[in-house]
């Protein structure tokens, strides 16, 4: 019998897999624990719609990530900060600040989570930040910090 997994089953198949399982073990163990459903032409037209409109959403963010990435690149972020003795700042420049002032410069929202930092930025200077925007979009984005007035 053939049927299409709900989730993942161990020495099966992963979930929205088609396996040709014995009929027993399909109707006593697979479908009591809703783990799949039969293969017939609904149930796969309705896999295949789905699987299609994954690749879709895919496509359409993967995309929206390539042109914010050619919208931030080469761009420079400044950030004022006070300083204290010898340049160094009260505190340090997180992730969170560089991700408002990219918002706030080019109006494009940039998880903080997905800022990362070479070393903590603790002094007045120039960084090179790496923004992940997908999967397969990376970009890096100077920024430069300097003294408020």
């Amino acid at each position: 019998m053939k049927v299409i997994l709900l989730q993942d089953v161990k020495s099966q198949g992963k979930k929205d897999d088609v396996i040709e399982v014995n009929d027993g073990y399909a109707r006593n163990f697979l479908f009591p624990r809703k783990l799949a459903i039969e293969a017939n032409k609904s149930n796969v037209n309705e896999l295949e719609n789905r699987k299609a409109a994954e690749n879709y959403r895919a496509a359409q963010e993967l995309k929206k990530a390539q042109e914010q990435g050619e919208a931030l690149k080469g761009k420079t972020i400044t950030i004022y900060q006070k300083t204290g003795a010898g340049d160094k700042l009260f505190g340090s420049v997180t992730a969170k600040e560089i991700a408002e002032a990219i918002k706030s410069l080019t109006n494009i929202e940039v998880d903080k989570k997905k800022i990362s930092l070479d070393e903590p930025i603790k002094s007045l200077g120039e960084y090179t930040a790496e923004i992940k925007l997908h999967a397969n979009v990376h970009i890096k984005i100077n920024v430069v910090i300097a003294q408020k007035e």
